[in-house]
């Protein structure tokens, strides 16, 4: 099994998409396994911490989207998303996120993404404001009467530092996406995330439940943190190829970060 590192390893190849993601809001849940697996794509299996998988509820602000090195895309490259987020392991123990599902308020991002790299993304009037260190997010997917979210969180001035939960939710270099059957990957890379604690104040979701993943959100989450954000890169998809014989299984209770 991989190690989780802080410092992310060279892209391989050249960068095709380069992000900021800001004022992002890490919740996260506690989850069994077995809730997790039927979720993810052909060839991957559940990661988990201190003998539980985890799922997260991440919103942020997406800054100056740029394709193969050009300048920001406006207007289109900048708005609000929400994703629902999954943590996996692949054939070769390489560790990395699943997303069940994101919203984002721009059509032509939604439509680029599933088109292009075929992830889940769906339209949603979403937004974000914040009062000082109070930071609130909202969203309704357009269409059908869609899934609301509205979360809102109050960063702490105390910084996250050698915190290996932190590090097992956060420091993911590689993006699993099941199309077609198949599955791919693809590499990203970005500094060490600058982290604070983080409080919820108030959360009203039903992002989680249409994901698959009902009363989650009926529970307090057992993660808050909260990021100004980093500037992200990603290389382009690659089929995961899945030798038959290294079939990694779904890693046991016992595993932690720290697994070699």
């Amino acid at each position: 099994m991989e190690s989780i590192s802080q410092i992310a390893p060279i892209l391989p190849g050249r960068p095709v998409l380069q992000q900021f993601w800001a004022d992002l809001t890490f919740v996260h849940w506690r989850v069994d396994a077995s809730v997790i697996a039927p979720l993810l794509p052909s060839g991957i299996v559940p990661d988990v911490f201190d003998g539980s998988s985890w799922v997260g509820l991440i919103p942020f602000r997406m800054v100056g989207s740029a394709f193969f090195g050009g300048p920001a895309v406006p207007y289109f490259g900048t708005f609000t998303e929400v994703n629902v987020r999954l943590y996996g392991v692949d054939e070769f123990g390489r560790r990395g996120v699943v997303f069940a599902s994101l919203e984002a308020s721009r059509l032509a991002a939604v439509i680029a993404a599933r088109t292009v790299f075929g992830l889940p993304y769906f339209w949603a009037a979403a937004d974000f404001s914040h009062d000082g260190l109070d930071y609130r997010y909202v969203s309704k997917r357009i269409g059908g009467g869609g899934p609301t979210t509205k979360i809102v969180s109050r960063a702490s001035a105390v910084a996250v530092v050698d915190d290996p939960l932190a590090d097992f939710l956060t420091a993911r270099w590689r993006l699993f996406v099941g199309r077609g059957g198949k599955t791919a990957v693809q590499a990203n890379q970005h500094g060490a995330w600058p982290l604070v604690t983080a409080e919820l104040l108030e959360l009203d979701d039903e992002l989680l439940a249409a994901a698959g993943l009902p009363g989650i959100a009926d529970r307090a989450p057992d993660s808050v943190l909260f990021s100004p954000g980093v500037l992200t890169q990603f290389s382009g998809a690659q089929p995961l190829v899945m030798p038959t014989s290294r079939r990694l299984s779904a890693p046991g209770p016992a595993a932690t970060s720290s697994s070699p």
